[in-house]
């Protein structure tokens, strides 16, 4: 686990966004998440398994990525 991102339990469903959405700091900095999946859309629930997934798909995009605006878009299949 990356030290420097601290993933908040707020994981839901924006339905503004289309996505499921979360919080973390990265490097002191808030962020909002969002998770663009239609396999993940078709969830009511995201259980903690995937919920870890998700995160380490977090930590892969930023080894490659940096937010822009305080946000993460990341497009999944």
């Amino acid at each position: 686990m990356n030290q420097s991102i601290l993933f908040n339990d707020d994981l839901v469903f924006d339905k503004s966004a289309d996505a499921w959405s979360m919080t973390a700091l990265v490097a002191g900095q808030s962020v909002k998440v969002y998770f663009h999946s239609y396999g993940l859309k078709q969830l009511d629930k995201i259980d903690t398994c995937t919920k870890y997934d998700l995160e380490e798909v977090v930590e892969l995009w930023l080894e490659k990525h940096e937010p822009e605006q305080n946000e993460i878009h990341i497009e999944m299949k």
